[in-house]
């Protein structure tokens, strides 16, 4: 009886938890979060140390292309030191007021993410200096002759920053996050797979292991995108009342405009633009966004990384070039 109260309950809990899908999705023990094995042991031991003195962790950056985990990483960490995460974003903190607000409600050895923490600005970046390196925290009060400065003590806490554009955070900034900066890498379609089975299991869904390996070769090595390929399989597989076998998988995919290696509408796009309307000349970054219709920003930080991994374009001084082994998966 007790077991079908149990079982009763955890699909209630799934149930609920559609709502929250990346939530959900996302893994709650370190022996549950599969790859970048060498940050984990860097931060396992950052971690046990700092427990081992009773003191809060230093500082730690993490940096790489979206969707690879680093939210995810700084969740862990908070868990493994069993303490509250307070979470915000750069452009979240436009005056020093909400920098001032959010480090005075901090509780002792809390964990404070900044996701985008390229955007702040400099002004911003002043205040936080010090509430890294020492602990307090100078407000000027007043304007002209008759402004003051009070400094506060702040708790001691970690600051985890995430960021896709490293090359945007300042140096004293970088310089200041002393507990390490670690470059999240893609993954192995191996650990793609095994991402998937496991969210597979938490959504309580039928996969096959041809299926999930399909999946695994089209999600550009990037977690995230895999887990939105599994949800909209799910999708498809509920309403024609099938398991997610491999053919609900082409089927879905196919759908979604996706092809054998991950390349979506965007991606395409990129590529027959550079060989077609430009000849095979290089294109700066400026004229290939107006010439698809997208931000700068999306195809640098989103669409050109992937491209750059797979060998299909190339960065050149004058612009960008699309590969022959571009040209040749585009004819085939």
């Amino acid at each position: 009886m007790k077991e079908e109260e149990n079982e009763s309950e955890e699909k209630n809990i799934i149930k609920d938890e559609y709502n929250y899908l990346d939530q959900a999705l996302r893994p709650s023990l370190w022996s549950d979060y599969i790859g970048q094995k060498t940050i984990k042991d860097n931060l396992e031991i950052l971690i046990q140390a700092a427990k081992e003195r009773n003191s809060t962790p230093e500082h730690i950056l993490f940096y790489g292309p979206p969707g690879l985990g680093k939210t995810t990483l700084a969740n862990l960490v908070a868990k493994e030191l069993n303490t509250n995460m307070r979470v915000t974003s750069g452009p979240a903190i436009m005056k020093v007021g909400d920098l001032a607000a959010i480090l005075t409600n901090l509780g002792e050895g809390d964990v404070l993410f900044i996701d985008e923490i390229h955007r702040l600005n400099k002004l911003i970046e002043e205040v936080l200096y010090p509430a890294m390196e020492s602990g307090k925290l100078d407000i000027i009060i007043g304007k002209g002759p008759s402004a003051r400065t009070i400094q506060l003590d702040l708790p001691s806490f970690t600051l985890i920053g995430a960021t896709t554009r490293m090359s945007l955070l300042s140096s004293p900034l970088r310089s200041r996050f002393s507990g390490g900066i670690h470059r999240l890498q893609y993954y192995t379609e191996e650990e793609i797979t095994q991402i998937i089975k496991n969210s597979a299991k938490i959504l309580n869904i039928e996969i096959t292991d041809e299926a999930a390996y399909e999946i695994s070769k089209r999600s550009r090595f990037t977690p995230r995108i895999a887990n939105y390929f599994l949800k909209r399989c799910r999708d498809y597989a509920q309403v024609n009342k099938a398991i997610i076998d491999i053919d609900v998988v082409k089927n879905t995919l196919k759908m979604l405009e996706i092809d054998e290696i991950g390349l979506g509408i965007a991606e395409k796009m990129i590529l027959n633009t550079l060989i077609n309307t430009f000849t095979d000349k290089p294109v700066g970054l400026n004229t290939l966004a107006a010439a698809i219709g997208e931000e700068e920003n999306t195809i640098e930080d989103v669409i050109e990384p992937y491209l750059l991994q797979i060998g299909f374009i190339e960065r050149t001084p004058r612009g960008r070039l699309a590969t022959e082994k571009a040209k040749i998966h585009l004819k085939n």
